[in-house]
């Protein structure tokens, strides 16, 4: 009794006899490092062809979070973070205190009407 054996098991399927040596066209591209102020390397890869300045300055390093440059011995500080805000803090910085007493007095006025106190 013979065995019958899966010729192609294993393997993928239009994977030609050499491989896939001749599978597609590797674009030209170049290898910018980034460094964190922590000393950890990013490489991150741009297309040859790129205009200098749309390659990025600065990016956020994917090992600590922190943003990393180009320059090795002198990464980019951490910017100050900002305290939370309230909506109200955010309210406050759009209006002025005048605006804020004219808005106040309105709505006062509505509530007033619907329940009939004015």
């Amino acid at each position: 009794m013979a065995t019958g054996g899966n010729a192609i098991r294993g393997t993928r399927v239009g994977a030609g006899p050499m491989g896939e040596q001749d599978h597609g066209h590797h674009a030209d591209r170049v290898a910018v490092s980034y460094w964190d102020a922590l000393g950890n390397e990013t490489v991150r890869h741009f297309a040859a062809g790129i205009a200098a300045e749309e390659i990025p300055e600065t990016i956020d390093s994917p090992h600590s979070g922190l943003p990393a440059g180009r320059d090795k011995e002198n990464p980019p500080a951490l910017a100050k973070p900002e305290p939370y805000k309230t909506h109200l803090a955010y309210v406050k910085e759009r209006r002025t205190d005048e605006e804020a007493e004219a808005l106040l007095e309105d709505a006062l006025q509505q509530l007033r009407d619907r329940r009939g106190l004015s």
